[in-house]
């Protein structure tokens, strides 16, 4: 192959990335715009068509003028930004344990047999038990308000489908080339290192959408039964004192900064898998 035919096969792939990179960006803000109205169209008609009072129904253009029009709109949005920092941050912890636990877990699963066999009925179990049933126990060891009952809270949340992911992205690495690591020399923790985490990036970036906002529902949970803290605490204050509009404006920062995390994972996901050559996967694993 001559100088020519490299440099423009370098040129070809270069515009083929650029090409998958500029489709991820297309179908996150498409997927954007879709969402937004379908959440838009679904709180409308609850408000309006649903016969719940407007008393404590509030419209999107009743949020608006909250957080926007109203003399103390100012004040709102700092009130609810702050509560929101804290939830996020919740959130984080909850996202960090779980998708370590479920990383762990997914690799002593590629290790051994015997370990997914004993310890997969135990991920069952977290599963199907409801975690509202299971968090007053989960306060009892770890204590009220504690940074662990938030991590372990949030992390469970995160846990089980995070785990199922990744554990499929790791058992599916492809069987040549882990041939090629054992015929090099390299053992077990070689081939999970260089070709089953990066055959199993698709399922990586799926599981950390899925759990995106899995930690936030777990986050307002641990502030609703535990710490008292963030907009899920504040949640129990707004209810009993009838701030309704207060109230749905929580729900819809949150939902829009759900919504938005997951976006953004989205097109990471896709202009790495893009750079790396796997835009095709990543198509797959967005559905």
């Amino acid at each position: 192959m001559t100088t020519a035919d490299v440099a423009l096969r370098r040129r070809q792939v270069r515009a083929e990335t650029t090409m998958a990179v500029l489709r991820a960006l297309g179908r996150t803000v498409v997927t954007a715009v879709v969402t937004v109205c379908i959440i838009l169209a679904a709180w409308i008609y609850a408000a309006k068509y649903a016969g719940v009072s407007p008393y404590v129904a509030k419209t999107p253009a009743k949020v608006w003028a909250y957080l926007f029009q109203v003399d103390d709109a100012s004040d709102n949005r700092s009130a609810l930004l702050s509560l929101l920092w804290t939830t996020l941050g919740h959130a984080l912890i909850g996202f960090v344990a779980g998708l370590l636990a479920a990383t762990a877990g997914a690799v002593l699963f590629r290790l051994s047999r015997a370990v997914e066999h004993a310890m997969m009925p135990f991920a069952l179990l977290l599963r199907s038990v409801p975690l509202i049933a299971m968090t007053p126990l989960i306060i009892l060891v770890f204590g009220l308000g504690s940074v662990w009952s938030v991590a372990v809270i949030g992390g469970i949340v995160v846990l089980f489908p995070a785990l199922v992911t990744i554990a499929f992205g790791l058992q599916n690495a492809s069987p040549a080339m882990l041939d090629v690591v054992t015929v090099s020399g390299g053992g077990t923790w070689a081939a999970i290192r260089k070709v089953a985490f990066p055959g199993s990036l698709p399922s990586l970036f799926a599981a950390v959408r899925i759990s995106v906002p899995g930690a936030i529902t777990g986050a307002l949970l641990a502030e609703w039964l535990s710490t008292g803290d963030g907009i899920g605490g504040e949640i129990n204050q707004m209810i009993p004192q009838a701030q309704f509009t207060a109230l749905w404006a929580s729900v819809a920062v949150v939902t829009l900064v759900s919504v938005a995390l997951y976006l953004l994972v989205q097109l990471v996901e896709g202009v790495t898998l893009a750079r790396m050559g796997m835009a095709d996967r990543s198509s797959g694993s967005a559905g």
